[in-house]
């Protein structure tokens, strides 16, 4: 017997073909997991609970697969000033950029990290969420790192979703450290990353001209590898430095951003089944020109996942649904592109395989929306059609 069944439904499972389509289905779970998925008609027995979804649709559960959720403050007032004129070299000059982030939060304790990521996880998990990753990254130094992914670890342990936690402390080089960036990349190698093993499930870096070479960012990747850490990196967004050949050269779970990665690095990630991760939270807000070469990444064979980025300075995007609207109006994502990539690809981006997909045997993360059809969650602007979600069963 099943434990709990849900009926008069329509699926979008992302199995495929397609979208995975299944019309007046059903899904059976049992233990945690889908233990059936299929027409209806063709339900093989009883379970303990049955669950009328008056005609929803049900996907997966959402996965938002690039967050910086956990941050002190916000940069709400150097919005004000750029948009009133102000250059971004004045408004660092000042005190502002990214190390305005890192002085908040250091300077904030766990529970009000906690208390003022609550809302925006909940935001996420209101439009149909089920999993997260949140990435340290404001902290810059070895105790700020850490309490940045206790907060994370936190917030998964209180909340019903999975958080998967991603040290980022090779982001920036911090402010009055000496030695500069090659420094920094050795203590974050030979120091940090030791230190939040159980803490972080994963390690990124920012490979870019205004952070971290190639070469400072293998050393990070070097440390985290050799004591059993998958890899992740911010590639390629400013300037081609070969990032994505450089995930792919690593076995990087995903690269991100890849607004001028080359052909090239976009195969070799193909080849090493790493994932493109696209957000377009940042190149809206930024109002960037340059945007990932969808063309090259279908060519090349290239899995995408779809985020929003969310972070204090650029991209302060709440609401993965907007995304979905965003990839396919700014990158032309087509609607299955769009939510493979808030499903079984952004799953792959964490390297969660058993999650993304309706399929027996995978998790039983369950998103319920009051739609038409499935391409209603890619075209409206703003709004929340999520009925419910279902979490490992439950």
């Amino acid at each position: 017997m099943f434990d709990r069944v849900w009926l008069n439904a329509h699926l979008a499972t992302m199995d495929g073909p397609g979208l995975g389509i299944i019309e007046d289905g059903a899904v059976a779970a049992k233990d945690g997991r889908i233990a059936w998925v299929g027409p209806r008609t063709e339900l093989p027995g009883p379970a303990a609970e049955t669950v009328d979804c008056n005609g929803a649709w049900v996907l997966p559960g959402l996965i938002d697969c690039h967050t910086h959720l956990v941050f002190g403050g916000n940069r709400a007032a150097e919005f004000e000033q750029r948009l009133a004129g102000a250059t971004y070299e004045q408004i660092a000059r000042a005190g502002g950029g990214i190390f305005s982030s890192v002085r908040a939060t250091r300077a904030a304790s766990e529970d009000e990290l906690y208390e003022a990521g609550l809302p925006r996880l909940q935001g996420l998990l209101a439009e149909g969420v089920t999993t997260v990753e949140i990435k340290s990254g404001y902290g810059l130094d070895l105790e700020s790192e850490l309490k940045m992914l206790r907060v994370a670890r936190r917030l998964g342990e209180t909340q019903p979703v999975t958080v998967a936690t991603t040290l980022l402390a090779a982001h920036a080089v911090p402010p009055g450290y000496e030695g500069g960036t090659a420094a920094f990349a050795r203590h974050v190698a030979q120091d940090i990353v030791p230190a939040a093993i159980g803490l972080a499930d994963a390690v990124d870096a920012f490979c870019e001209g205004i952070a971290f070479s190639p070469e400072e960012t293998g050393w990070v990747f070097g440390a985290a590898r050799a004591r059993g850490l998958p890899v992740k990196l911010h590639a390629d967004q400013l300037s081609d430095l070969g990032g994505a050949a450089l995930a792919a050269r690593y076995g990087a779970l995903s690269a991100d951003h890849l607004e001028y990665a080359s052909a090239e690095g976009l195969r070799a990630m193909a080849a090493a089944g790493s994932v493109a991760v696209l957000l377009p939270g940042a190149t809206y807000f930024l109002r960037e020109a340059r945007h990932p070469d969808i063309a090259a990444m279908r060519a090349a064979g290239v899995r995408m996942a779809l985020s929003t980025d969310m972070n204090p300075g650029s991209s302060p995007a709440r609401s993965l649904l907007l995304m979905l609207n965003l990839g396919c109006t700014l990158f032309r994502l087509t609607v299955e592109e769009a939510l493979l990539g808030v499903t079984r690809h952004a799953a792959a981006a964490l390297g969660m395989e058993d999650r993304g997909v309706l399929r027996a045997g995978a998790r039983c993360d369950l998103a319920l929306f009051g739609i038409g059809r499935p391409a209603e969650l890619c075209y409206w602007l703003g709004g929340n059609p999520c009925l419910g979600r279902v979490v490992g069963g439950a």
